[in-house]
């Protein structure tokens, strides 16, 4: 009898708590803006090669904690700007826009370089999409270097359909900076090295291990080493060479073997 007032309780429950989520995630956006803005000092290297530019940003955070990072980038990201064909200093103003965020620049620049003021924007948006994926209310420095190092949303997805849906995005920053990217990640799946954490992606890359390294030792009779243990090679400077070398030596000689000589050997 009562089962048509259940379910139309049940349903305006629901919107209810719908509602309710929205506006907590939009609550946890928004006190990220309630933050000073970011801004800092700019230097950009000229000429182009290769149709880049290497760009620095400086900025200090609170009393004494600096902050610095230089990468490279397509010039044709840098919304505004041509590169001055003289030696005189030229006016300039120019955007950067990421997923998480825009950075105005502005400032001097010649054929030479230029310098200047940016000031950091976070994306309202982006914020919210990543509250409501449980990330909470993210301080403007998080959104400030996700932006610079282009944790964009097509990133994220890339990683979320390798398996990597739920990192943190200290992880999710370190990952980009590092090069721990879907192919990266895709390189190693094929090479046998399935649900790598990011601590294990990250240290691969900082140490140099990389897919051709790893194909050479299996050609070598070193199939499926751990992951540690390719790091401590690479750390160490076990080359392919040397191992070539100590192989023919020793033809039964073990990874951790490898690693004993080489620090011993100076060689």
């Amino acid at each position: 009898m009562n089962a048509p007032k259940d379910r139309r309780r049940t349903a305006r429950i629901l919107v209810m708590a719908g509602l309710i989520a929205l506006i907590l995630s939009a609550l946890l956006a928004s006190a990220v803006f309630a933050e000073e803005p970011i801004r800092g000092r700019w230097f950009l290297e000229l000429p182009v090669v290769g149709g880049e530019v290497e760009l620095t940003l400086n900025r200090r955070s609170g009393k004494h904690g600096h902050w610095n990072s230089s990468f490279d980038l397509p010039v044709a990201q840098l919304k505004g700007f041509s590169p001055p064909s003289s030696g005189a200093d030229v006016p300039v103003h120019f955007e950067l826009a990421r997923d998480a965020g825009t950075l105005v620049f502005d400032g001097h620049a010649n054929a030479t370089g230029g310098s200047g003021r940016f000031l950091f924007t976070a994306d309202r948006g982006f914020a919210a999409e990543l509250a409501g994926k449980g990330y909470g209310s993210l301080p403007e420095e998080k959104l400030y270097a996700m932006a610079v190092h282009d944790v964009s949303r097509a990133f994220q997805r890339e990683l979320a359909e390798l398996g990597y849906a739920r990192l943190s995005i200290d992880d999710l920053i370190a990952m980009r900076i590092h090069g721990a990217t879907p192919e990266f990640i895709r390189a190693m799946k094929s090479l046998g090295y399935e649900r790598l954490s990011a601590d294990d992606l990250v240290s691969m890359r900082i140490h140099g291990v990389t897919a051709d390294f790893i194909r050479q030792l299996a050609e070598l009779g070193y199939r499926g080493v751990p992951v540690e243990k390719l790091v401590s090679m690479r750390i160490h400077n076990v080359t392919i060479d040397y191992v070539r070398r100590i192989k023919a030596r020793d033809p039964e000689v073990s990874p951790d073997e490898l690693v004993n000589k080489r620090i011993h050997s100076h060689r």
